[in-house]
Formats: structure tokens, sequence, C-alpha cells
């Protein structure tokens, strides 16, 4: 078993400002005892000659050439637009700026 007391919690609780009944600072000395064991446990698993890595699986980019394709002209792109003004398309305001 861990060596989380009673005292240890209720420092942690004052330091939280969380305030707990004897019962309660008991129950919860338990409880974080097996959470530590079981979190010393799952870093024992794993010895000296496992490396250490965030993902199971390697992870590679998969890049493809940046290649200009059709472009449209601004008088395309505006074509079915519902309004535009100045070549560019025109929205309605969404803030009140003046």
């Amino acid at each position: 078993m861990s060596e989380i007391s009673r005292a240890d919690v209720e420092h942690l609780a004052k330091l939280a400002h969380i305030a707990m009944t004897e019962a309660e600072l008991e129950k919860m000395a338990g409880e974080l005892a097996v959470i530590v064991d079981s979190v010393k446990t799952v870093q024992g698993a794993a010895g000296d000659d496992v490396p250490a890595t965030s993902h199971p699986l390697p992870l590679t980019n998969v890049f493809r050439e940046d290649v200009v394709g059709e472009v449209f002209t601004s008088e395309q792109s505006l074509s079915n637009a519902p309004d535009a003004e100045d070549g560019r398309f025109k929205v309605p305001a969404i803030l009140d700026e003046e």
C-alpha cells in the first residue's frame, strides 16, 4: 500500500479549500493510495529495454506536389455571387462599426 496518510489528504484538502469530514479524509486516503499503487504498477510494466513512444504506429506525412491547377478569373468567381462590389464578394455587415 502507498504511503498516503490521512494527514496528507487533510493538508491537500486545506490547500484546495475543500472541507472534508473525518470519514471522507479516511476514505480519500485509501482511494489515493490505491491510485498511487496502480500508477507504480503501470510504470513498472515498461522496462529499460522498451523505448518510450507517444504513438503505437509510426506517423508519416503524405506529401504531394503543389501544382497550380485551373484558376478562375475574378469574373468567373463572382458570376453566381448574390452581391459583389469592386471585384469582391459583398456580404451583410455582422459588426456595428462606424
